[in-house]
């Protein structure tokens, strides 16, 4: 680990350690810029002049030569270049990217720039498009989902200087428009948030929980943004241990919609709440007693209903959100304390893990240790984690990890403060990707030749597959939007069909509660659970 932190500190730029250059900041963690150590790109303009003329060509989902544990543990692909940290990414409705959260040189900010990256396009610079902030917003530790109206992104709240000092809180809301690449003001909240979590509801509307106004004083009331109509105070679902300081849930919720209708908070101390959103709201505290938890652990909606939360000293619960109360129980424990680890839920319902380390970086912003490279896959079927791949890269506070549409995982980012400022990223290639005869090569893959791109909530829809491909699978994933070791928006819902030839009849995912509207990957998967690349479609949109 301390030739690690040498190499880094090796990479940084002379003005990290000696003073600001002419064109360089003061860098408090050392810089990674994924080129390799010791390796670091021209001046900004020299920067942005390449990104529009290279483009690295990305190796198709699979293409990473695997071992002969691949088909258990799968493989990462080389490191790579990332222009910013990715601090937030949105899987958009195109296919793209939608990532911020600092500058250029990895610094806090989310003022200036953000991204939108192709990966049909590759990973070299080419695939990049850096476009700047016009709102003014800092949209450092902002809240993002898709809206399920529009397609477009809602961010809500972010970051705030006052006086120089950082991190306060600002009311801003934007939209970001993929379909012109542009960000615009929208109607302000009611309250300053940083760190809020959003939740889409069964009608559209966002709810948005927590955050705080300034250091000290959490946002105990929720929001709710109804496209078209702007914003509406849910003051009687106001509540301190719910979403303030008192059980430790100002930070980012894990909040997720139950089939019922309401929105279920788990919380980090304080067990269960269920929030009514409709009318002036209402919240209840129910009797479902969980291990403490910690924010920076993940949680995932691994099945309808079902929630896969990673608790402190390595134990994790399983929720499930069906009834009319939540019930608990205990699965099998991970290998290490990951904070700031990235939880994802895959087509073939399993759940990977993602970096982490036994240190609160986000404290101890200096300290490289206890960190855990290697991958942790949960299977539904056995209960049982199995160690995966490992990555070059510490995957820590400030990184993401999401599930794109050829069935690989983006992980990326980290630092902002460090202890290393990883301008990089890693795909992640699953075992479900791999021969299961331990060879390493690849599997052939299901393809979908034809699929609607909306769905219908209730009765069937056709798909067609290739020629003699048997299917075993067909699911939804929700398009994900990660940020801060959550991702409110993925969940995973396996729909039921029938095959006769290369024509698949689906039945459709049901109610809106239950698979709420908006934007979602289809897989279909063979008998042996290899899964196609996935087509982004709508539901209920």
């Amino acid at each position: 680990m301390v030739a690690l932190l040498a190499l880094a500190t090796l990479a940084a730029p002379a003005a990290a350690r000696a003073g600001k250059g002419p064109d360089e900041p003061v860098f408090k963690a050392p810089i990674d810029w994924g080129y390799g150590p010791g390796v670091r790109p021209g001046s900004l303009r020299q920067k942005l002049q390449s990104a529009a003329e290279a483009v690295t060509p990305r190796r198709a989902a699979g293409e990473v030569a695997g071992g002969r544990n691949a088909h258990l543990g799968g493989a990462f692909g080389p490191v790579v270049p990332y222009p910013i940290i990715p601090l937030h990414a949105v899987l958009l409705p195109d296919g793209r990217v939608f990532s911020f959260g600092t500058d250029e040189r990895g610094q806090q900010t989310g003022q200036f720039v953000y991204d939108l990256w192709d990966p049909r396009r590759g990973t070299g610079t080419g695939s990049h498009t850096i476009l700047p902030v016009t709102t003014g917003t800092d949209l450092f530790c902002a809240g993002q989902t898709v809206l399920a109206t529009s397609g477009e992104v809602l961010l809500a709240g972010g970051d705030l200087t006052i006086r120089g000092q950082r991190n306060f809180a600002t009311e801003d809301a934007n939209i970001f428009d993929p379909r012109t690449n542009r960000l615009r003001a929208e109607q302000k909240m009611r309250w300053k948030r940083w760190y809020p979590t959003l939740v889409t509801l069964a009608n559209g509307s966002v709810v948005t929980l927590g955050g705080y106004e300034r250091p000290g004083r959490a946002v105990i009331t929720p929001e709710l943004y109804r496209p078209g109509s702007g914003w509406l105070t849910l003051a009687g679902a106001a509540s301190d241990p719910a979403f303030g300081y008192t059980g430790l849930n100002w930070h980012y919720p894990r909040a997720y919609l139950r089939q019922s209708g309401d929105v279920a908070v788990i919380g980090n101390r304080q067990g269960i709440f269920l929030l009514n959103p409709t009318g002036n709201g209402s919240i209840t505290r129910t009797a479902a007693s969980l291990p403490n938890g910690n924010r920076g652990l993940p949680a995932v909606m691994y099945a309808p209903g079902r929630v896969l939360s990673v608790r402190g000293g390595r134990v994790v619960s399983l929720i499930d959100l069906t009834g009319a109360t939540p019930r608990v129980s205990r699965t099998g424990s991970v290998s290490a304390h990951r904070l700031w680890s990235n939880g994802t839920v895959l087509p073939n319902g399993e759940v990977v893990v993602t970096g982490g380390s036994g240190v609160d970086v986000a404290i101890y912003q200096d300290v490289l240790r206890d960190v855990t490279y290697h991958a942790e896959i949960w299977s539904p079927t056995t209960g049982s984690w199995r160690r995966g791949a490992s990555a070059a890269k510490p995957r820590l506070y400030h990184s993401v990890a999401l599930l794109l549409p050829d069935a690989t995982v983006l992980t990326a980012g980290g630092g902002a403060p460090g202890p290393v400022t990883n301008l990089n990223a890693e795909i992640y290639y699953p075992p479900y990707l791999y021969k299961k005869d331990g060879s390493g090569q690849l599997a052939p893959r299901p393809t979908i030749v034809s699929a609607p791109t909306s769905l219908p909530r209730t009765g069937s829809f056709q798909i067609q597959v290739g020629s003699g491909q048997r299917i075993g699978t067909v699911t939804l994933i929700r398009t994900g939007a990660p940020t801060h070791s959550f991702d409110a928006d993925q969940r995973r819902m396996p729909l039921a069909f029938q095959q006769n030839g290369a024509r698949l009849t689906v039945t459709g995912p049901g109610g809106a509660t239950l698979a709420p509207p908006g934007y979602y990957l289809l897989f279909v998967l063979d008998q042996q659970g290899v899964p196609s690349v996935g087509r982004i479609v709508s539901l209920g949109v």
